[in-house]
């Protein structure tokens, strides 16, 4: 009880902050606490201008740091908002003022369990940019390189912690108030959001991100990241290699400098494609401040605490999309999304052909330069409560961050347009990973992976036969249900299992 009136209280001071900024409607459509929401607009005034996004974007500002990357997460949502809305909120600024050099110095203190001279030779307390979780500084390290130091915020776990548990308490009333909300997610939104800012807490984690990235682009001249000191980063505390270079956005600078823009753009294309596709992590906060043009005409990237990641089927689907798109063979994008389980499959292919077209020819039909792939998902994720599809999370921040990309892009090369520049190594992609050969050889191993791990299912099985004799052991009715139906024909009906039996007893025989 006492946490209910404790969120309902908070929820109000949320309301009234909403509603001077005429941004109640955000409240109103999820459907909750209508009263609460009714009382916050009757005393608050409103004397604000702009668009509705924008009207938001100021609220969530003045609510703080976990509303700020909240806003910035929900720029991925067009498909709840609407796209200028999700614009507006894409260009919510992370900009909080520093905390004090006594706190920084503490924190690094007790994390590396010495004197900050002991680590560094030279520090400059006046950080470089604070943000809501952490601010940066430079140093030298004792042994003369120079560095970037990442601090965690004092006390920040504790005031997201808060502000997550209202989250999720008004993520729970939204699915009971609004049923036909729950295809969209909301708690795995929140849950998913929670993730995010729990793995951003961790500056181990980071470093891990950044290391697992400039791996990938070992022996890759054009893409490079800053090596990770490990001895100087703890779970608050992230040493990265200090590095230069010029904002990839500031055009002049870098033709004055003798770099070719369009080149840069086809580097930033060949990466992203690269690390979405060839890799499934990439870099998922890729606004201009995060990237940079080193000497060599290099890209360069900083700040891994947003990152994302893709299986294998996922970009597979993705791959063929584009193409099927980019070709404007819009049948294709239909039966892929089909194929993925994205669409239920009592639905009409032909439907959604005709509503793939009416998305996509009014953006392919305009000339290369302008075209955007990352609007054209957003307009497709929009179709979403027509044909009853299920958010996908991992492909909205996917979204967002080709949604920056393309205007990175635009302003590095105003006539070109990275995706065209893409398109060769997708096609390339897409016709290595889906060729018959190699799907035959996954669906052995996915086989073989069953037959490995086949005694542990029949031993859990045994044991949970043993609990049910025992009447230790109830199922849900959805559970039988769906052991009885959908699950068990799609499992028997399923084309790749077939063909991995077959194959594999083809190998059997082979090797016998």
């Amino acid at each position: 009880m006492f946490t209910a009136v404790k969120n309902i209280s908070r929820l109000f001071t949320i309301a009234r902050t909403l509603a001077r900024y005429d941004a109640l409607w955000l409240l109103e459509e999820a459907g909750v606490a209508g009263s609460v929401v009714t009382a916050a607009r009757i005393v608050s005034k409103r004397n604000v201008e702009g668009r509705p996004g924008e009207r938001i974007a100021q609220a969530l500002q003045e609510l703080g740091p976990t509303f700020i990357k909240f806003g910035q997460a929900l720029s991925t949502r067009s498909d709840l908002l609407g796209e200028e809305v999700a614009a507006d909120l894409s260009e919510l600024q992370d900009h909080l003022p520093p905390f004090s050099a006594a706190d920084a110095r503490k924190i690094i203190e007790q994390e590396m369990g010495q004197k900050v001279e002991e680590s560094f030779s030279d520090f400059t307390w006046e950080p470089i940019a604070a943000a809501s979780i952490a601010q940066v500084h430079f140093a030298i390290t004792s042994e003369g390189e120079e560095v970037a130091v990442k601090v965690l915020r004092p006390n920040v776990e504790e005031a997201f912690a808060k502000d997550l548990a209202l989250f999720h308490w008004i993520a729970h009333l939204v699915e009971r108030a609004r049923p036909e909300l729950r295809r969209l997610k909301p708690i795995e939104v929140i849950e998913t959001f929670e993730e995010t800012i729990r793995l951003e807490m961790d500056l181990r984690l980071e470093a891990a991100a950044a290391q697992e990235l400039a791996e990938n682009f070992a022996d890759d001249k054009a893409f490079r990241v800053p090596g990770v000191d490990w001895r100087r980063t703890t779970r608050r505390v992230l040493t990265l290699e200090r590095v230069s270079g010029i904002p990839i956005d500031e055009r002049d600078a870098l033709i004055a400098a003798g770099h070719d823009p369009d080149e840069i753009l086809v580097k930033a294309a060949s990466s992203l494609f690269k690390q979405v596709f060839r890799d499934g992590f990439f870099h998922a906060d890729q606004h201009p401040g995060n990237l940079f043009v080193g000497e060599a005409g290099e890209i360069v990237a900083v700040d891994f605490g947003i990152m994302g990641r893709l299986d294998k089927p996922t970009r597979r689907y993705l791959g063929e999309m584009l193409m099927s798109f980019l070709n404007r063979d819009y049948r294709r994008v239909a039966e892929v999304h089909f194929e993925a389980g994205y669409v239920p499959a009592d639905k009409s292919v032909q439907a959604f052909t005709q509503a793939c077209r009416s998305i996509a020819e009014p953006i392919l039909d305009k000339p290369q330069n302008e075209i955007s792939i990352a609007r054209l998902l957003a307009h497709l994720f929009q179709v979403t409560e027509t044909f009853e599809m299920e958010t996908q999370p991992q492909l909205l921040l996917l979204q967002k961050t080709m949604l920056t990309s393309e205007g990175v892009g635009r302003t590095l090369s105003p006539d070109a347009n990275m995706w065209f520049l893409a398109q060769p190594l997708i096609e390339e992609w897409v016709e290595e990973n889906m060729g018959p050969e190699t799907m035959v050889m996954e669906a052995v191993g996915e086989v073989a992976e069953g037959l490995r791990r086949l005694p542990r299912i029949v031993s859990d099985m045994e044991k949970n036969a043993a609990a049910m004799a025992k009447g230790g052991l109830k199922l849900h009715p959805d559970t039988i249900r769906g052991m009885a139906g959908g699950e068990r024909s799609s499992l028997v009906t399923s084309p790749k299992l077939y063909i991995g039996i077959i194959a594999l007893l083809v190998v059997l025989l082979l090797i016998t």
